[in-house]
């Protein structure tokens, strides 16, 4: 198979977009004209990028990139400022964690853009044969130029934007699955340039003088213009907490510097105490100015307490969100045998997030249901047929209060079953060619939607059968098993704005026909009035079932008018400028003054388990809206079926059936937005927290609205306040528990997103769906989730999380964003609590050392708190804490709602954790100076000194924060275990060995035998003790309390589920509800 590129990638050519008008590419590169000058035109490459940084700018811009948040910009600002002003601390305490957290995240960073730049290589290295000088030449994919003649095999993936110029078979089609571009995997029938079919070998391409004049680049997948002149020679609510939390702690910080650059300067206005007789003043020092003393005395201050602020939390969070989001990807529950894959994580910055949903949007063919369509009944001028028979006589039932008829008449069922299997764009996928009946019952439809496909079937199991396309001949075998020929005339293809889309043939005959299939809406309009009523009732019907219907039409072209029909298509098809909107207009003109013929039922079913999580999302109090493109009678069915809508849920509909009852439209939705308010403001509290318990308990609304309705909302007049669509409207949604939208453009399924992200309050969206028009939702939702599907995996890639089926969104969310959010609050929560304990006892220190800037704690230990000491426990817990296990999780979905709204990233739990750190922190301070109110600790008379006093606090420090831990850990491993005692472990042993030789490169051994000597007393060993003892006895009496409240309230659950399982919500799935009547008409 020959193609020409046409367009470099869209990645490359981002730019061309807004350029106008034509160019031409020359096919093979050659020149069309040996007497002319050949100018080789310059275009974008074959390369695909997607990774973020090279080789030569890796370093600045990631740097710029990590000294744009504002802990590390800080600490920059900290490690100049001493490196610069004389401060109390070496430049290494603060320098050595900034540089370690820059390393580590660096290289994370670098690591994930590697395997970004392995992923391009293997595109871009990719083997592809040219065809040049007659011959096949291999070349990688990366370098091919615009114009090159590429020779793609079977099976094998596009290297680029191709334009098919021919191919093995002798009518030039190929079938094309273009799910690396729109995600969809049904296969579709290109045909290759008329005057080109022949040219099927290395040596007759090679002698293509040909020039493609086409549009410049353009953003739309589907929108191709062109023509060939042939010549005879494409934050986050925890990231907001930790930010205020920042800023916070940033305060507190300030805070302590002033509060200390003041009362030192307090304490030096008495003259003994400013110039004592041990610590005389150099002559440089009492010529300094006072401002500028107490200026560098202040960022002295700053630089002393800047632990306050966890610098080291930044990369904990990020090595907690990479390796968590392994844990999706090895769930097991995830797995699908069908496609033999599980989940996929591309974004790990969002699993806090999954636990954190407030809306989730959905679509419903793919998603709710299978996409697997059966073809269940028709509907032939009023009369039902359902069943299997290759018999047509026989009595039919008619729908409703029709007439009763003895049968209908056979010329129209065999007209319609022909347009069945004429109208449509299926093909066959046979290697050998099909003829008679022998081979019928072994062939393989295949097309871009599987309406056309169970049409195509249901055709077939009522005699007639479409046996494929010959020489542009569609053929065809009747009842009687005759083989009857069409010739293909024109194909008038599906488009979203028609909805419809119509063939024309020949018959044998010479009889020119129009079949035409289609939404009812866009059908009904086009055919004779009389006609309408016999089919309607039918195709309502099938809709309140939950089936897919299309109607089916045709109409007779006479000879003169299918020459004009001809040349104005020709045209259509050949103008450069505006050719859709021309190729419309004919359309619109030829698809008129039709006869309606019949309808047909497609039944799509619904997933395993939909029903099932749709119910657990609600019981979580997340509110399910379902966006799609269906008609609003199959899609509120599909609704019932899978419990959006229950029985006892009141829907309000916004729709154009219940607006068009009034002559001015917007006086009509504006009083039905009145009244739906009145009512639902009536019904609930005002308390958004308490609506969440009240609609579980309460009458249950619904709304249901359309794409046309929802434009007039948006679009509407903004001229006073009574004309507010918009907000009216927002307010209606937030009241009901479920919301419908049906006819929606994939535009407006973004608009939609959009709207409700911008509520107030800025609530977390997540969008799931399986298909290409799905991509703009998940995009603009905050969490995107695409089903791994039929329709292709263009939704699965542009994801934050891709799964298989529908119902893997319920342990998602309940289960693993449940846990990633406790997780993760309590790693922050955390952080800002032991980094207030570690500086609190240095701040309290300042008071008993004549704000003299003096440490309270080594150098050593200063740099290795965060580092080391406490950074692994509190790692572990965030990867692997289940505070709750899982079954407990999924099977109580109200568990969900005790952590949304970020509660425990809230002010109430942020200031308990900063009451307990200061409380601890005092603690730990005067308990020790306590203890050394006496002035001899030993039996041999000796006196501790400051750095004893500073290493017994950081001994309770350290044990403290990491039995806290362990209290707060309710799922222990071998890890947690190993960790904790490790880390404690690794403190005792660190200090012997830090303290226990003499290093060379320290000028000042200040911590020689410290530890030793200070756990060689027997009262230092008591106080340490007792002060953890103290230290954590509040929560430990907490602990106990909320056990005993736990007891209780699993009695009161286990009653409390006794009574509900005897009240439980009632539902029902109206798609197993049929009401057909046995004696419906079979053929």
């Amino acid at each position: 198979m020959q193609m020409v590129p046409s367009l470099p990638p869209a990645s490359e050519c981002a730019g061309e977009e807004k350029r106008v008008g034509t160019r031409t590419v020359f096919v093979g590169n050659h020149p069309v004209s040996e007497t002319e000058a050949y100018i080789a035109q310059r275009f974008c490459d074959n390369r695909i990028v997607s990774s973020k940084y090279t080789l030569w700018n890796f370093l600045p811009k990631n740097l710029f990139e990590q000294f744009r948040r504002i802990a590390n910009f800080y600490f920059l600002i900290i490690f100049l400022v001493q490196v610069t002003v004389d401060t109390p601390t070496s430049p290494v305490t603060s320098g050595l964690p900034l540089f370690f957290v820059i390393t580590v995240t660096a290289i994370k960073q670098g690591y994930e853009d590697w395997l970004r730049h392995r992923a391009d290589n293997e595109v871009n290295k990719s083997t592809v044969y040219i065809i040049e000088n007659a011959k096949r030449v291999r070349k990688e994919s990366e370098k091919i130029k615009v114009g090159d003649v590429v020779e793609v095999q079977a099976d094998e993936t596009f290297p680029c934007d191709l334009i098919l110029l021919s191919s093995c078979t002798t009518d030039g089609t190929c079938y094309v699955t273009t799910a690396s571009l729109d995600g969809e995997s049904n296969c579709k029938t290109h045909y290759a340039v008329r005057d080109t079919i022949a040219l099927c070998t290395a040596e007759s391409i090679d002698t293509l003088r040909a020039a493609i004049e086409c549009e410049q680049p353009q953003p739309d997948l589907y929108k191709f213009v062109g023509r060939i002149n042939i010549y005879s020679n494409s934050l986050e609510a925890v990231a907001r907490s930790i930010n205020a939390f920042l800023i916070v702690y940033l305060f507190i910080l300030l805070t302590k510097a002033a509060v200390c650059t003041t009362l030192k300067y307090v304490w030096q206005s008495t003259p003994y105490n400013d110039e004592p007789w041990y610590n005389q003043k150099t002559q440089k020092e009492r010529e300094t100015l006072k401002v500028l003393k107490m200026f560098t005395d202040f960022l002295s201050f700053m630089v002393l307490f800047n632990f306050i602020i966890p610098v080291s939390m930044y990369v904990t969070v990020e090595m907690q969100k990479f390796l968590g989001s392994f844990f999706i990807s090895w769930d097991k529950d995830f797995y699908d045998e069908e496609i033999n894959e599980g989940a996929l994580v591309n974004t790990s910055d969002l699993n806090e997030e999954l636990g954190q949903v407030d809306y989730v949007f959905t679509d419903k063919t793919g998603t709710l249901t299978e996409n697997s369509m059966e073809f269940i009944e028709c509907c032939i001028d009023g009369h039902k047929y359902k069943g299997v028979t290759q018999e047509v006589d026989g009595l039919s039932q008619t729908d409703g209060t029709l007439t009763y008829f003895d049968k209908v008449d056979k010329n129209r069922e065999e007209l319609f079953l022909r347009a069945l299997c004429l109208c449509h764009t299926v093909e066959i996928k046979t290697n050998d060619a099909v003829d008679g009946a022998t081979e019928s019952a072994e062939l393989t439809y295949i097309s871009s939607s599987p309406d056309e496909i169970a049409l195509v079937k249901g055709a077939k199991r009522y005699g007639f059968t479409f046996l494929g396309n010959r020489n542009g001949y569609m053929r065809v075998e009747n009842q009687r098993k005759e083989i009857e020929e069409y010739e293909l005339l024109h194909t008038l293809n599906f488009d979203a704005v028609r909805r419809r889309m119509s063939v024309i043939v020949k018959t044998q005959e010479g009889d020119i026909l129009l079949f035409c299939k289609g939404a009812d809406s866009a059908v009904f309009p086009r055919v004779q009035n009389h006609e309408i009523e016999l089919t309607k009732v039918h195709v309502e019907r099938n809709a309140m079932d939950g089936y897919r219907t299309l109607c089916v039409a045709f109409k007779e072209i006479a000879p003169d008018d299918y020459e004009r029909i001809n040349r104005q298509l020709i045209e259509a098809k050949m103008a450069l400028q505006d050719r859709e909107e021309k190729m419309e207009k004919v359309f619109d003109d030829i698809e008129t003054n039709m006869n309606l013929i019949g309808a047909t039922a497609v039944e799509d079913k619904l997933q395993d388990q939909a029903a099932e999580t749709i119910e657990a999302l609600h019981a979580a109090g997340l509110k399910v809206w379902v966006l799609t493109g269906d008609k609003m009678e199959t899609a509120k069915s599909t609704c019932y079926a899978c419990r959006l809508f229950q029985t006892n849920t009141e829907l309000l509909e916004l729709t154009t059936k219940t607006i068009e009852e009034s002559e001015r439209k917007e006086d009509r939705l504006h009083e039905l937005l009145i009244e739906y308010r009145k009512k639902l403001l009536h019904e609930f509290p005002k308390s958004t927290r308490s609506f969440k318990k009240a609609w579980t308990e309460h009458q249950e609304y619904g709304l249901i609205i359309d794409g046309s309705t929802l434009s007039l909302i948006l679009n509407s007049s903004q001229d006073s306040s009574s004309n507010n669509y918009k907000s009216i409207f927002l307010q209606i949604c937030m009241k009901c528990t479920a919301v419908l939208c049906c006819r929606m453009a994939p535009l407006q399924k973004a608009q939609i997103v959009r709207m409700v992200k911008n509520l107030k309050g800025s609530p977390i969206t997540l969008s799931i769906g399986d298909g290409a028009n799905d991509v703009s939702m998940i995009l603009e939702s905050h969490v995107g989730i695409g089903i791994k599907g039929k329709e292709g995996r263009q939704a699965a890639r542009n994801s934050d999380y891709s799964v298989p089926k529908f119902k893997h969104l319920k342990k998602l969310l309940l289960a693993h964003g449940h846990l990633y959010y406790v997780r993760i609050a309590h790693l922050v929560q955390y952080f800002f609590y032991k980094n207030l304990c570690f500086i609190l006892p240095q701040f309290l220190y300042q008071f008993f050392c004549g704000f003299s800037q003096q440490p309270l704690y080594d150098a050593a230990y200063l740099t290795m708190y965060n580092i080391c000491f406490t950074s692994l426990p509190i790692l572990a817990y965030s990867l692997l804490e289940q505070h709750i296990n899982i079954d407990s999780l999924t099977s109580d979905p109200r568990l969900y709602m005790k952590i949304s709204g970020n509660a425990m990233l809230q002010l109430g739990p942020f200031l308990y954790w900063t009451f307990l750190a200061a409380f601890e922190g005092t603690v730990f301070f005067f308990g020790t100076y306590f203890l050394f109110q006496t002035a001899s600790l030993e039996e041999n008379g000796k006196v501790y000194g400051n750095w004893t006093f500073g290493t017994i606090v950081f001994t309770v420090l350290v044990f403290t924060v990491t039995l806290k831990l362990a209290l707060d850990t309710r799922f222990w491993t071998w890890i947690n275990h190993f960790v904790i005692w490790g880390s404690l472990a690794f403190y005792v042993f660190f200090s012997f060995f830090w303290g226990g030789i003499i290093w060379p490169f320290l000028k000042q051994q200040r911590m020689y035998f410290v530890f030793a000597q200070m756990l060689s007393s027997v009262s230092t060993w008591l106080a340490i003790i007792l002060l953890i003892f103290i230290s954590l006895f509040p929560e430990i009496l907490l602990i106990v309390l909320k056990n005993v409240r736990r007891r209780s309230a699993r009695r009161n659950l286990s009653c409390r589920r006794a009574s509900d399982s005897l009240s439980a919500r009632p539902s029902v799935r109206p798609l197993l509800l049929r009401t057909f009547s046995d004696e419906s008409n079979v053929l």
